[in-house]
């Protein structure tokens, strides 16, 4: 019995990660279909809005991260777990998010490559900083990223440019994927990961997640004006942290497997507490 719940568990999670390159392929490829080049790129144009999100995401969330993990006085695995959070930024759950609150999607779309791509260069300057004598693998980072969100993302951008009639007919099935897949990873995800999130009850790890998604999403509905489509974006990209990226970087540096128990019971708690806030926002708009 031990051994097939064993198998059983492996399959799950072998599942999940299908489901996950799934969904984060599917959700680029529809994004790509349905923009130009031109409207991706509109919203950077405005210099303080650029200025307010890197300044948030890469300045305010690493230091409300450090100082949570400081108040709360988390132990060092989970303490390593939420600063890895607090330093990765652009998760590519963030245009399906904006999706679902019927927001401003092009700009979804460029602050999530924005992000994505500082990251990269990122995590390897800052965390040795944060966590000192920690190394971090910035090319296994930047290959994830790249191939599985930045390329087809340009591909799909290519397609619209180029065959306009094809990009409107795939993008509606592509969105259904993306959509089934993402279901399929929450419920995969809470399943497998139930044993590590009580694991983290009684160690305040919850409530320092259930406080960094707040702070990243009132930091960034304040920074993210002055328009009033533009503020929720900034709120739910800088909330959703880069979970791919911190389970990389975790996973590949500590041993402690309660570094990425924390990242997880981070993932989990910024989606049971995003996704409903979207569709909150939806109804408001």
């Amino acid at each position: 019995m031990g051994a097939a719940s064993f198998q059983l568990m492996e399959i799950l999670q072998k599942t999940a990660s299908i489901a996950g390159v799934v969904f984060v392929l599917s959700s680029m490829l529809a994004m790509g279909l349905g923009l130009t080049v031109a409207q991706v790129i509109a919203p950077l144009r405005n210099r303080r809005l650029v200025a307010m999100s890197l300044l948030v995401n890469f300045v305010l969330m690493p230091l409300a991260a450090l100082a949570l993990v400081t108040i709360l006085g988390l132990d060092e695995p989970l303490r390593v777990g939420m600063l890895l959070l607090g330093t990765a930024a652009g998760a590519p759950f963030l245009p399906k998010l904006v999706q679902l609150a019927k927001g401003n999607l092009a700009f979804s779309v460029g602050l999530m490559v924005l992000l994505m791509v500082i990251t990269v260069g990122y995590l390897p300057l800052v965390l040795p900083i944060l966590l000192p004598g920690v190394s971090v693998d910035a090319a296994k980072i930047a290959r994830s990223l790249v191939l599985l969100m930045l390329l087809p993302l340009a591909i799909a951008l290519a397609m619209k440019a180029g065959f306009p009639a094809a990009a409107d007919r795939a993008k509606p099935p592509l969105e259904k994927i993306s959509t089934l897949s993402l279901m399929l990873v929450i419920g995969l995800v809470v399943a497998l990961n139930v044993k590590s999130m009580l694991s983290v009850l009684g160690t305040g790890g919850i409530l320092a997640a259930l406080l960094l998604v707040a702070a990243g999403y009132g930091l960034g509905w304040l920074l993210g004006g002055p328009t009033a489509d533009t503020r929720p974006v900034l709120g739910l990209g800088t909330a959703q942290r880069n979970i791919a990226a911190a389970l990389v970087v975790g996973s590949q540096n500590f041993t402690d497997p309660r570094v990425v128990v924390m990242v997880v019971v981070g993932a989990i708690v910024s989606l049971m507490i995003l996704l409903p806030l979207s569709r909150t926002l939806s109804r408001r708009s």
